[in-house]
């Protein structure tokens, strides 16, 4: 005579082991922290507008202000507000940013050798231009990279940032051009 064994079915319910799940987790969380690349703000500092051309002519006392135009055809560079001291127009490459850099450097020493103290600057933008062009005029005018000790640093051109608006064009070659035209029409 053989005994069958009966299976009883199981009446418990199963639990749900999430042990190890919760140690991956424990595990893997600080790691992706760890990884993952925040993204950096740079924060640009700015200054106040100095006065208007106006009053500072009133004033012969206030220091001269150093300005830099820029335009979609040009950067042009004025000092004393409103006479222009260079004009670096724009090529199929863009902005000539280095060579910007190159003549700041040059006026920043011939500052100093005068025993002028100068280290703001105006920056008057046309409102075509884009972010970045101010971006980079912006890194441009305030330090350039230079070698101290065999250590490349930023060396300070002028710091102070202030921005304004452009002045409105004051080209007249391209409305006579178009007088000019329409006279020959008529």
């Amino acid at each position: 005579m053989s005994m069958r064994r009966r299976r009883r079915p199981n009446t418990q319910d199963a639990e749900l082991d999430i042990t190890s799940f919760m140690n991956l987790m424990i595990v893997l969380v600080p790691v992706l922290l760890l990884s993952l690349v925040f993204s950096q703000v740079r924060i640009l500092n700015l200054q106040l507008p100095v006065l208007s051309e106006a009053e500072q002519a009133q004033d012969e006392q206030e220091p001269k202000i150093l300005e830099l135009v820029i335009t979609p055809a040009r950067l042009e560079l004025n000092y004393p507000a409103g006479m222009s001291l260079k004009r670096f127009d724009v090529t199929d490459a863009g902005y000539d940013f280095a060579a910007l850099s190159v003549y700041l450097q040059d006026l920043k020493l011939t500052f100093q050798q005068q025993g002028i103290e100068k280290n703001d600057i105006v920056l008057l933008l046309d409102p075509a231009i884009d972010y970045q062009t101010i971006v980079s005029a912006m890194d441009t005018v305030r330090s350039f990279k230079a070698v101290v000790a065999a250590n490349l640093v930023d060396a300070e051109l002028f710091p102070m940032i202030s921005l304004g608006d452009a002045p409105a064009a004051s080209d007249t070659k391209p409305q006579a051009a178009i007088g000019q035209a329409v006279g020959a029409k008529q």
